[in-house]
């Protein structure tokens, strides 16, 4: 591919195609939030029980195989985001979509806390029409508690791409508790 057609936003750019990952195991279903850094909100999820599987990568973005620094530097259109493989039957969608709602700030465009950047934008990207069709319920319930608009994209998911390894599980790695259920304070560094 040449590298026109990778930045340009043609039909022919693999990062604009859906996100066609397969569950990681029978049962599971997959979704994909951004909601600020993904460190903590990957540890978020990994303490949730019901969650399989977590990744952190990049997503929604116009750029075939971004990497951290070219994410960072404004030039990609990625958001730093969570893919989750999930057991609907202990942990349904409404649950994962109410942990990502406690944990940002929706009325902050491009930004969560200190982290300032289109990669930290927050979205929730869908996979399936009752996935969407939950997100955009949850929106409409979350607006009535906030005076601001917000600007929480809902669409569908796009191919994610893993981060570099160090970023995978980085808290955890960093030694902070990934147990099922784990209440400890997150540290956003390990």
């Amino acid at each position: 591919m040449s590298s026109s057609a990778a930045t340009d936003g043609s039909a022919a750019n693999p990062a604009l195609e859906p996100d066609t990952v397969a569950p990681a195991g029978e049962g599971l279903e997959v979704a994909q939030f951004a909601a600020g850094c993904f460190w903590s909100v990957e540890l978020t999820y990994q303490r949730l029980p019901g969650v399989a599987r977590t990744e952190v990568g990049y997503s929604q973005g116009h750029y075939h195989e971004p990497t951290y620094e070219l994410v960072c530097a404004h030039g990609t259109g990625h958001a730093e985001v969570v893919r989750l493989h999930y057991d609907p039957k202990v942990c349904p969608y409404t649950t994962l979509l109410d942990v990502f709602w406690a944990k940002i700030n929706p009325t902050t465009l491009n930004r969560q806390g200190k982290d300032v950047g289109t990669q930290y934008r927050t979205g929730i990207y869908y996979y399936t029409a009752e996935q969407e069709r939950l997100a955009r319920e949850s929106l409409a319930e979350q607006q009535k508690k906030w005076e601001d608009e917000i600007v929480t994209e809902i669409l569908p998911a796009k191919r994610f791409y893993p981060a570099e390894e160090y970023h995978q599980r980085y808290l955890e790695k960093g030694g902070q508790s990934a147990e099922k259920g784990c209440t400890d304070p997150m540290r956003c560094y390990g």
